[in-house]
């Protein structure tokens, strides 16, 4: 599918724009066979997933040896998104995508190979998987923002940063979050959707 963005409008480089090419390719032609995203978004695939994810990006400063867990990675958003561009950032930044269903997995583990970047893909539940300890913890489209709260106690190591997009009722899903947690958060205005933001969220605690 030939994107409407060039690497520039990503901020990304020219191999990991190629990488994320291969990433929608490959998308497209798994989504006949089984729901990684909607069939909808299929002719906005690069505005609705790879764009949204990309944006994110430049909203985690990376150290060395970071590792960064994306949950509920299903179709790879943003998770996927994140390998492609790893190798911009640091030879040794680790992702870990993880995901429950099977044929998921299946997906993730060849969109991998095909963009030839390094990840690992835990096939369990989110309760259920080890604890990650993650550097950076990141979920789109996957659950309101108490029950990602709750997934963070499970898997962010302390000090950590949760990076969650989130549409234009976010506001709401903070003063529900609240009443069970306390958190440090700042609100990143979308750049492709109006009212949606990136929650960038870190010192989560049990209320």
């Amino acid at each position: 599918m030939t994107s409407p963005y060039t690497a520039e409008d990503l901020s990304v480089s020219r191999e990991t724009f190629e990488r994320l090419e291969v990433l929608s390719e490959l998308l497209v032609k798994w989504n006949r066979r089984i729901n990684l995203v909607s069939n909808q978004t299929i002719p906005h695939l690069w505005e609705r997933h790879i764009a949204d994810s990309a944006q994110i990006l430049s909203q985690v400063a990376l150290t060395e040896n970071t590792h960064w867990v994306d949950i509920g990675s299903g179709g790879g958003f943003p998770g996927l998104v994140i390998a492609a561009a790893a190798p911009d950032w640091s030879e040794d930044l680790k992702v870990t995508l993880v995901e429950s269903d099977i044929r998921k997995c299946s997906f993730l583990r060849s969109a991998l190979r095909e963009m030839d970047v390094s990840g690992q893909v835990i096939c369990e539940r989110i309760e259920s998987a080890p604890q990650q300890n993650a550097d950076v913890l990141s979920a789109r489209a996957l659950s309101d923002l108490t029950k990602l709260l709750e997934f963070s106690e499970l898997h962010l190591k302390s000090g950590g940063t949760a990076i969650f997009p989130k549409g234009v009722n976010w506001k709401k899903e903070v003063t529900a979050a609240e009443e069970s947690w306390s958190f440090r958060y700042e609100a990143i205005t979308s750049k492709t959707q109006e009212g949606a933001v990136i929650l960038k969220i870190g010192d989560i605690n049990r209320v």
